[in-house]
Protein backbone atom coordinates (compact mmCIF):
# COMPACT_ATOMS: atom_id res chain seq x y z
CA UNK A 1 0.00 0.00 0.00
CA UNK A 2 2.95 2.09 0.62
CA UNK A 3 4.26 1.52 -2.92
CA UNK A 4 0.86 2.60 -4.53
CA UNK A 5 0.19 5.71 -1.97
CA UNK A 6 3.72 6.61 -3.14
CA UNK A 7 2.93 6.50 -7.07
CA UNK A 8 -0.81 8.34 -6.27
CA UNK A 9 1.35 11.47 -4.76
CA UNK A 10 3.43 11.13 -7.48
CA UNK A 11 1.32 11.40 -9.76
CA UNK A 12 -0.60 14.38 -8.15
CA UNK A 13 3.29 16.23 -8.43
CA UNK A 14 3.23 15.58 -11.88
CA UNK A 15 0.18 16.79 -12.58
CA UNK A 16 -0.05 19.74 -10.06
CA UNK A 17 3.44 20.26 -8.26
CA UNK A 18 3.03 20.84 -4.64
CA UNK A 19 -0.98 21.49 -4.69
CA UNK A 20 -1.41 18.62 -7.04
CA UNK A 21 0.57 16.79 -3.97
CA UNK A 22 -1.68 17.82 -1.48
CA UNK A 23 -4.91 17.53 -3.18
CA UNK A 24 -3.97 13.85 -4.09
CA UNK A 25 -2.91 13.03 -0.69
CA UNK A 26 -6.44 14.48 0.85
CA UNK A 27 -8.19 12.38 -2.42
CA UNK A 28 -6.50 9.51 -1.28
CA UNK A 29 -7.53 9.77 2.88
CA UNK A 30 -10.98 10.35 1.64
CA UNK A 31 -11.34 7.61 -0.67
CA UNK A 32 -9.39 5.10 1.73
CA UNK A 33 -12.08 6.03 4.73
CA UNK A 34 -14.78 5.74 2.03
CA UNK A 35 -13.33 2.20 1.23
CA UNK A 36 -12.57 1.27 4.98
CA UNK A 37 -16.69 2.05 6.07
CA UNK A 38 -18.39 1.25 2.86
CA UNK A 39 -16.21 -1.48 0.86
CA UNK A 40 -18.73 -4.04 2.20
CA UNK A 41 -21.80 -2.36 1.08
CA UNK A 42 -20.37 -1.49 -2.43
CA UNK A 43 -19.19 -5.13 -3.27
CA UNK A 44 -22.49 -6.75 -2.11
CA UNK A 45 -24.08 -4.25 -3.91
CA UNK A 46 -21.88 -4.64 -7.61
CA UNK A 47 -22.09 -8.34 -7.27
CA UNK A 48 -26.28 -8.23 -6.48
CA UNK A 49 -26.08 -10.00 -3.24
CA UNK A 50 -29.22 -10.31 -1.19
CA UNK A 51 -28.94 -11.19 2.33
CA UNK A 52 -30.78 -14.69 2.95
CA UNK A 53 -31.72 -16.09 6.73
CA UNK A 54 -31.14 -19.09 8.82
CA UNK A 55 -34.73 -20.18 8.13
CA UNK A 56 -34.45 -19.98 4.40
CA UNK A 57 -31.11 -22.35 4.18
CA UNK A 58 -30.54 -23.68 7.67
CA UNK A 59 -27.80 -26.16 6.09
CA UNK A 60 -25.51 -23.10 4.55
CA UNK A 61 -25.68 -21.59 7.86
CA UNK A 62 -24.78 -24.04 9.78
CA UNK A 63 -21.83 -24.55 7.93
CA UNK A 64 -20.81 -20.51 7.59
CA UNK A 65 -21.57 -21.18 11.99
CA UNK A 66 -19.15 -24.24 11.82
CA UNK A 67 -16.19 -22.69 10.29
CA UNK A 68 -16.20 -19.09 11.92
CA UNK A 69 -16.12 -21.47 15.00
CA UNK A 70 -13.34 -23.10 13.69
CA UNK A 71 -11.46 -19.89 12.71
CA UNK A 72 -12.12 -18.15 16.08
CA UNK A 73 -14.49 -15.64 14.35
CA UNK A 74 -18.02 -14.25 15.24
CA UNK A 75 -20.66 -15.10 12.66
CA UNK A 76 -20.37 -12.78 9.80
CA UNK A 77 -23.64 -12.25 8.14
CA UNK A 78 -24.71 -14.41 5.09
CA UNK A 79 -25.90 -13.41 1.33
CA UNK A 80 -26.56 -15.29 -1.44
CA UNK A 81 -26.03 -14.16 -5.42
CA UNK A 82 -28.67 -15.66 -8.06
CA UNK A 83 -26.49 -16.66 -10.81
CA UNK A 84 -25.68 -20.17 -12.11
CA UNK A 85 -22.05 -18.92 -11.91
CA UNK A 86 -20.27 -20.81 -9.43
CA UNK A 87 -18.40 -18.79 -6.89
CA UNK A 88 -18.26 -16.88 -3.45
CA UNK A 89 -16.63 -14.36 -1.76
CA UNK A 90 -16.43 -12.52 1.96
CA UNK A 91 -16.16 -8.55 2.74
CA UNK A 92 -16.62 -6.32 5.27
CA UNK A 93 -14.27 -4.05 7.12
CA UNK A 94 -13.44 -6.08 10.25
CA UNK A 95 -14.34 -9.81 11.91
CA UNK A 96 -17.08 -8.14 13.62
CA UNK A 97 -18.40 -6.47 10.30
CA UNK A 98 -18.23 -9.09 7.77
CA UNK A 99 -20.44 -11.08 5.16
CA UNK A 100 -19.98 -13.97 3.00
CA UNK A 101 -21.74 -14.52 -0.09
CA UNK A 102 -22.50 -17.81 -2.30
CA UNK A 103 -24.10 -18.05 -5.23
CA UNK A 104 -26.51 -20.35 -6.35
CA UNK A 105 -24.08 -22.11 -8.53
CA UNK A 106 -22.24 -22.79 -5.97
CA UNK A 107 -24.25 -24.77 -4.39
CA UNK A 108 -25.53 -27.51 -7.07
CA UNK A 109 -21.90 -28.60 -7.74
CA UNK A 110 -20.43 -28.60 -4.17
CA UNK A 111 -20.67 -31.32 -1.66
CA UNK A 112 -20.67 -30.26 1.52
CA UNK A 113 -17.07 -31.19 2.40
CA UNK A 114 -16.15 -28.84 -0.55
CA UNK A 115 -18.45 -26.13 -0.03
CA UNK A 116 -17.11 -26.38 3.78
CA UNK A 117 -13.76 -26.01 2.39
CA UNK A 118 -14.66 -23.26 0.26
CA UNK A 119 -16.63 -21.20 2.87
CA UNK A 120 -13.04 -22.01 5.64
CA UNK A 121 -10.97 -20.28 2.67
CA UNK A 122 -13.83 -17.18 2.63
CA UNK A 123 -13.55 -17.03 6.54
CA UNK A 124 -9.34 -17.12 6.19
CA UNK A 125 -9.88 -13.50 4.31
CA UNK A 126 -11.97 -12.11 7.01
CA UNK A 127 -9.85 -13.17 9.69
CA UNK A 128 -6.32 -12.24 7.63
CA UNK A 129 -8.11 -8.63 7.14
CA UNK A 130 -7.87 -9.28 3.57
CA UNK A 131 -11.17 -7.79 2.63
CA UNK A 132 -10.22 -4.52 4.46
CA UNK A 133 -6.19 -4.65 2.73
CA UNK A 134 -7.85 -5.57 -0.69
CA UNK A 135 -10.71 -2.56 -0.12
CA UNK A 136 -8.23 -0.38 0.40
CA UNK A 137 -5.58 -1.46 -2.71
CA UNK A 138 -8.16 -1.13 -5.28
CA UNK A 139 -9.56 2.34 -3.94
CA UNK A 140 -5.67 3.74 -4.55
CA UNK A 141 -5.58 1.47 -7.60
CA UNK A 142 -8.50 3.44 -9.01
CA UNK A 143 -7.49 6.83 -7.59
CA UNK A 144 -4.00 6.13 -9.39
CA UNK A 145 -5.92 5.29 -12.94
CA UNK A 146 -7.90 8.71 -12.18
CA UNK A 147 -5.16 10.61 -11.78
CA UNK A 148 -3.33 9.43 -14.54
CA UNK A 149 -6.91 9.95 -16.88
CA UNK A 150 -6.06 14.13 -15.43
CA UNK A 151 -2.53 13.96 -16.19
CA UNK A 152 -3.10 13.16 -20.27
CA UNK A 153 -5.52 15.65 -20.55
CA UNK A 154 -3.44 17.72 -18.86
CA UNK A 155 -0.92 16.88 -21.39
CA UNK A 156 -2.96 17.11 -24.01
CA UNK A 157 -4.01 20.67 -23.42
CA UNK A 158 -1.22 21.93 -21.59
CA UNK A 159 -2.27 22.63 -18.28
CA UNK A 160 0.99 21.94 -16.03
CA UNK A 161 3.21 23.77 -14.59
CA UNK A 162 6.96 24.86 -15.28
CA UNK A 163 8.89 27.07 -17.52
CA UNK A 164 7.24 28.49 -20.96
CA UNK A 165 10.25 27.81 -23.23
CA UNK A 166 9.59 25.50 -25.54
CA UNK A 167 11.84 22.63 -25.32
CA UNK A 168 10.64 22.60 -21.39
CA UNK A 169 7.16 22.51 -22.55
CA UNK A 170 8.25 19.67 -24.84
CA UNK A 171 10.16 17.65 -21.90
CA UNK A 172 7.16 18.47 -19.14
CA UNK A 173 4.48 17.10 -21.67
CA UNK A 174 6.17 13.79 -23.07
CA UNK A 175 7.56 13.20 -18.68
CA UNK A 176 3.85 13.44 -17.83
CA UNK A 177 2.50 11.18 -20.86
CA UNK A 178 5.27 8.81 -19.34
CA UNK A 179 3.82 9.17 -16.05
CA UNK A 180 0.01 8.56 -17.19
CA UNK A 181 0.32 5.80 -18.93
CA UNK A 182 3.12 3.59 -16.64
CA UNK A 183 1.74 4.40 -13.67
CA UNK A 184 -1.48 2.62 -13.92
CA UNK A 185 0.07 -0.35 -15.56
CA UNK A 186 2.21 -0.48 -12.30
CA UNK A 187 -0.61 0.01 -9.82
CA UNK A 188 -2.01 -2.65 -11.49
CA UNK A 189 0.58 -5.07 -11.40
CA UNK A 190 0.95 -4.42 -7.46
CA UNK A 191 -2.58 -4.97 -6.78
CA UNK A 192 -2.57 -7.96 -8.79
CA UNK A 193 0.36 -9.06 -6.82
CA UNK A 194 -1.04 -8.04 -3.36
CA UNK A 195 -4.15 -10.53 -4.48
CA UNK A 196 -2.49 -13.10 -5.67
CA UNK A 197 0.10 -13.33 -2.73
CA UNK A 198 -3.46 -13.09 -0.09
CA UNK A 199 -5.14 -16.06 -2.02
CA UNK A 200 -2.55 -18.54 -1.43
CA UNK A 201 -2.55 -17.25 2.59
CA UNK A 202 -6.21 -17.74 2.60
CA UNK A 203 -5.66 -21.16 0.73
CA UNK A 204 -3.65 -22.56 3.33
CA UNK A 205 -5.36 -20.79 6.70
CA UNK A 206 -8.82 -22.07 5.39
CA UNK A 207 -7.33 -25.78 4.56
CA UNK A 208 -5.51 -25.66 8.25
CA UNK A 209 -8.78 -24.21 9.98
CA UNK A 210 -11.16 -26.75 8.50
CA UNK A 211 -8.45 -29.94 8.22
CA UNK A 212 -9.06 -30.81 4.23
CA UNK A 213 -7.20 -29.35 1.71
CA UNK A 214 -8.15 -31.47 -0.32
CA UNK A 215 -11.51 -30.49 -0.20
CA UNK A 216 -10.65 -27.22 -1.15
CA UNK A 217 -8.05 -28.42 -4.19
CA UNK A 218 -11.49 -29.91 -5.16
CA UNK A 219 -14.14 -27.23 -5.14
CA UNK A 220 -11.21 -24.80 -6.97
CA UNK A 221 -11.16 -27.77 -9.50
CA UNK A 222 -14.67 -27.55 -10.07
CA UNK A 223 -15.17 -23.89 -9.42
CA UNK A 224 -12.65 -23.36 -12.42
CA UNK A 225 -14.76 -25.37 -14.73
CA UNK A 226 -17.89 -23.96 -13.59
CA UNK A 227 -16.88 -20.49 -14.08
CA UNK A 228 -15.67 -20.86 -17.53
CA UNK A 229 -18.58 -22.53 -18.38
CA UNK A 230 -20.79 -20.19 -16.63
CA UNK A 231 -19.05 -16.57 -16.69
CA UNK A 232 -20.42 -14.24 -14.11
CA UNK A 233 -22.35 -11.07 -15.01
CA UNK A 234 -20.32 -8.87 -12.50
CA UNK A 235 -17.74 -5.50 -12.99
CA UNK A 236 -14.39 -6.33 -13.30
CA UNK A 237 -13.13 -4.31 -10.58
CA UNK A 238 -15.23 -6.55 -8.06
CA UNK A 239 -13.57 -10.22 -9.75
CA UNK A 240 -10.77 -10.15 -7.28
CA UNK A 241 -13.20 -10.40 -4.34
CA UNK A 242 -14.11 -14.24 -5.52
CA UNK A 243 -12.34 -17.35 -4.90
CA UNK A 244 -11.70 -18.09 -8.05
CA UNK A 245 -12.02 -15.27 -11.13
CA UNK A 246 -15.57 -15.10 -12.17
CA UNK A 247 -14.88 -13.65 -15.75
CA UNK A 248 -14.43 -15.26 -18.94
CA UNK A 249 -11.21 -15.99 -20.23
CA UNK A 250 -9.62 -14.64 -16.31
CA UNK A 251 -8.00 -18.01 -15.92
CA UNK A 252 -4.84 -17.19 -18.19
CA UNK A 253 -1.93 -16.85 -15.90
CA UNK A 254 -0.68 -13.58 -16.24
CA UNK A 255 0.94 -10.49 -14.76
CA UNK A 256 -2.14 -8.78 -13.95
CA UNK A 257 -3.91 -12.02 -12.93
CA UNK A 258 -5.57 -10.94 -9.54
CA UNK A 259 -5.69 -14.73 -8.78
CA UNK A 260 -2.93 -17.28 -8.59
CA UNK A 261 -3.53 -20.49 -11.35
CA UNK A 262 -5.42 -23.00 -9.92
CA UNK A 263 -3.16 -25.78 -10.43
CA UNK A 264 -0.94 -23.77 -8.63
CA UNK A 265 -3.16 -23.57 -6.07
CA UNK A 266 -3.85 -27.28 -6.09
CA UNK A 267 -1.02 -28.25 -5.97
CA UNK A 268 -0.28 -26.73 -2.93
CA UNK A 269 -2.93 -27.53 -1.25
CA UNK A 270 -2.57 -31.68 -1.85
CA UNK A 271 1.01 -31.06 -0.83
CA UNK A 272 -0.42 -29.97 2.87
CA UNK A 273 -0.18 -32.56 5.39
CA UNK A 274 -3.60 -32.19 7.00
CA UNK A 275 -6.01 -34.69 8.01
CA UNK A 276 -9.90 -33.94 7.86
CA UNK A 277 -11.47 -32.94 11.06
CA UNK A 278 -14.88 -35.11 11.95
Amino acid sequence: MMVLSAMLLLIGGAVGGQVGIIIALVFAIVMNFGAYWFSDRIALSMTKSHPITEHEDPELYGIVREQAELAGLPMPAVYEIDTDSPNAFATGRSPNHAAVAVTTGIRRILNREELSAVLAHEMAHVGNRDTLIMGVVATIAGAISMLAFMAQIAAIFGSFGGSSDDDDRGGNIIGLLIIAIVMPIAAALVRAAVSRTREFQADATGAHNCGNPLALASALQKLERGSEARPMKVAEGASHLFIVNPLKGANLANLFSTHPPTAERVQRLTSMDIRPKF
